[in-house]
């Protein structure tokens, strides 16, 4: 089964608006964002979970083991060796759960980096060094290939991986691995509710959720940035201010 792309100006996430040649809302590309910025974290709670749950016991003699540790958690081993990642995006994989975390984030590293324009020159073949705008070869974090290096070169290039078609992929797999992480480590973010009302339904159901910047109304999905909440909640302030002059 094959997915559809989204057409420009619409987000292949969630269907709502996108800005002109972008395939994800702001909203969906501040999911990523908060995603990429919890995986390190989260990379921590895993490694803990690789320690014997059981500590050993001492048997006669002072020396033996009363009973075997528990074994390790196995998902999270799963998710913390190695691996490789096959093509991102195909129909028949499941990139999102059985990859780790290195290999899936580097495959997506690759996707985008393929695709993005690097200017380049070919001596051999043209010794006027005539420069040419050509995809990247691959990626390469600037400060070693590790996890959090690749969720920061990941984040740094999310304003053009969102004018990317796999960018609706690129949500519904980051989002899938944090779900299958957070079942091992026990961690859910917190939602915060918002005093003001929806600026665009008037409902009391914004809230905003640890590790992402945009606020959110749960009853029509209208989304805003902190400034703009700010402004949103000066400007209540000041209209019943007004009214209570008037009164």
């Amino acid at each position: 089964m094959t997915r559809d792309k989204p057409a420009a100006g619409i987000c292949g996430a969630c269907r709502r608006l996108a800005p002109d040649g972008h395939h994800l809302c702001p909203l969906c590309a501040d999911d990523v964002r908060g995603w990429l910025a919890e995986i390190p974290g989260q990379v921590v709670l895993l490694a803990e979970a690789l320690a014997p749950a059981g500590a050993p016991g001492q048997g006669r003699g002072g020396s033996g083991r009363a009973h075997s540790p528990l074994p390790v958690d196995v998902r999270a081993l799963v998710l913390l060796g190695p691996g490789h990642a096959g093509p991102v995006g195909d129909p028949g994989d499941d990139t999102d759960t059985t990859v780790p975390i290195g290999p899936f984030l580097a495959a997506w590293a690759g996707v985008i980096a393929y695709g993005y324009p690097s200017v380049g020159w070919h001596p051999d073949r043209d010794p006027a060094a005539t420069l040419y705008v050509l995809p990247c070869d691959r990626a390469v974090p600037r400060h070693g290939q590790t996890i959090t290096h690749w969720c920061a070169w990941l984040t740094a290039y999310v304003p053009y991986a969102v004018t990317l078609p796999a960018a609706a992929e690129l949500h519904r797999q980051l989002g899938a691995l944090l779900r299958r992480i957070r079942r091992i480590t026990h961690t859910e973010p917190r939602t915060h509710p918002r005093e003001a009302p929806c600026p665009a339904c008037q409902t009391y159901r914004l809230v905003s959720v640890d590790g992402q910047d945009r606020i959110t109304c749960k009853a029509c999905g209208h989304s805003l940035t902190p400034a703009e909440y700010d402004q949103h909640t000066a400007a209540l302030l000041s209209s019943l201010d007004k009214d209570r002059q008037t009164a």
